[in-house]
This record gives structure tokens, sequence and C-alpha cells, in this order.
């Protein structure tokens, strides 16, 4: 059986904590090794540092959604993210949230704007993956 839809409020509250959690692996995952190849010498392209970025944060939510389905955040607020019947995520779908979420949140957070005039409060990433937040009060 599905898990109740969390509210708008809890969703956006975690992913305020989410930002500093992002800003906390970049800082370890980005910058320490970036300051390491800078003082040997290395300078990177611009896109490559953005591929860094890009394929660091990939890994750390994708690989959280297929675990437990919770980052740290949403296990924080008790959060978890399953498929519209309440299963498991499938690897394509949390790939596919995670590139959905880029523009979602990206174009001026259109996406979480969504959340406001969705039927369901979904954000849009959501919507376009199959995917929902639900509370897990456990």
């Amino acid at each position: 059986m599905p898990g109740q839809i969390a509210s708008l409020g809890r969703r956006l509250t975690c992913l305020l904590y989410e930002s500093l959690v992002v800003f906390s692996i970049l800082l370890i995952g980005f910058l320490i090794p970036q300051s390491v190849f800078f003082a040997f010498g290395l300078q990177l392209g611009g896109k490559v540092l953005m591929l860094h970025i890009w394929l660091l944060l990939m890994f750390y939510f994708v690989w959280s959604w297929l675990n437990g389905s919770q980052t740290l955040p949403m296990k924080t607020w008790k959060l978890a993210l399953s498929t519209a019947d309440g299963s498991s995520l499938r690897p394509t779908q949390a790939l596919l949230r995670y590139l959905a979420a880029w523009p979602s949140i990206g174009f001026f957070g259109i996406g979480i704007i969504w959340a406001v005039f969705d039927k369901d409060r979904q954000f849009l990433h959501d919507r376009i993956a199959g995917t929902r937040i639900i509370s897990t009060n456990s």
C-alpha cells in the first residue's frame, strides 16, 4: 500500500536541509580535490569541472534513492521516495528524477512552484519520473 504523500512544507524544509548536505558534498568531493590538482599545477577546464560536479551529485542522489529510498535529510524529516504505486524505485526512475531535477530546480525553481498548482502537490521532476515523496513516520 502506498504511503501518504508528504506535505509541501515538509518537503520544502527537507529541500533546504538538502542544500546544506549538497554544499558539504561539494566541499569535500569537489573543492578539496580541485585544490590538490591546483597545488600540483593541474587546471581543468570549465566543462570538466561542471561534469565533475554533475557526476558527484548524481552518485550521491541516485545511490541514496536506490539504497533505502532516502537521502540523509529525507531520513531526518521522515520522508522517502517511492513510485506512484508505493514500490521501490527502479534505477532508470532514479536517474530520470535526477536528470529532470536540474531544469526543474534550475529554471527559477519552476519545478518546485509547479507543486503549488499540481493536483497532488508533486514537484515537476517527480511527475516526470513517476515518483513521489511520502511520509514514513517511523
